[in-house]
């Protein structure tokens, strides 16, 4: 079973490696916080369980808004190939797990990336427990970006809550990397708890611990935690 580093040795080192590769991972957009941060933090971490030679699947179901659609040149901005993300927007949500499904199962890509908003209740233990099983024989990783509802029962192997968090400004006051707090809330088999914050580096494509000295991860309730609730 392959697994995929975050970059932040304490932070592996409590997922035993990293991130499963072949499994499931939820990422919960924080409640008071950016929904973007979770749906870009799962693009980066679908591109970089992809590599360069399978693509990555996006799906999510279409608006029929202009607002909130993909932008080439900002995937690009992040690092990532627009040519290499394959984005599909379905009519409804059946659709959307249809979709899902067989992207899954039939192993051409290397990351399945699914957007969804609002409570769906059709996704369900067992809905999420057929993705899981899908994801292990197509050696596919499954990301999930859950925006305005609250976790509920699944089988999925991680789940998070992600925000954004202010980056260091780079040379000559350069707009620096992007940060991304992370808030381990569930891991099946082992602890969760963990808080931990992570820098994206666009040139170099890896996420790295932040350059402007805050911690770069430790155990809820720590130094991290104490310094958002001040923020606050």
């Amino acid at each position: 079973m392959d697994t995929l580093a975050l970059g932040a040795p304490l932070a592996d080192a409590w997922l035993n490696g990293g991130l499963r590769g072949d499994g499931v991972h939820e990422l919960y957009a924080a409640p008071d916080g950016e929904p973007g941060a979770a749906a870009g933090f799962a693009l980066l971490l679908g591109a970089r369980a992809c590599g360069s030679a399978r693509p990555l699947m996006w799906l999510r179901i279409a608006s029929g808004k202009p607002h909130g659609r993909p932008y080439a040149p900002g995937l690009a901005e992040l690092g990532l190939d627009p040519d290499a993300v394959l984005l599909v927007e379905l009519p409804d949500f059946h659709g959307l797990l249809i979709a899902a499904g067989e992207s899954v199962r039939h192993g051409a890509a290397g990351a399945v990336v699914i957007e969804i908003h609002g409570r769906v209740p059709q996704l369900d233990l067992t809905a999420s427990r057929r993705l899981a099983l899908a994801a292990e024989r197509g050696g596919c990783m499954v990301l999930i970006v859950r925006t305005g509802a609250a976790p509920m029962p699944s089988a999925a192997h991680t789940r998070w809550e992600v925000a954004s968090a202010p980056s260091a400004p780079l040379p000559a006051n350069a707009s620096g990397h992007p940060v991304f707090d992370l808030r381990l809330l569930r891991q099946r088999g082992g602890r969760d708890g963990l808080h931990v914050q992570l820098e994206w580096n666009r040139e170099q494509a890896v996420f790295k611990a932040p350059l402007s000295g805050r911690p770069s991860a430790v155990p809820a309730g720590g130094t991290a935690d104490r310094q958002r609730h001040r923020a606050a």
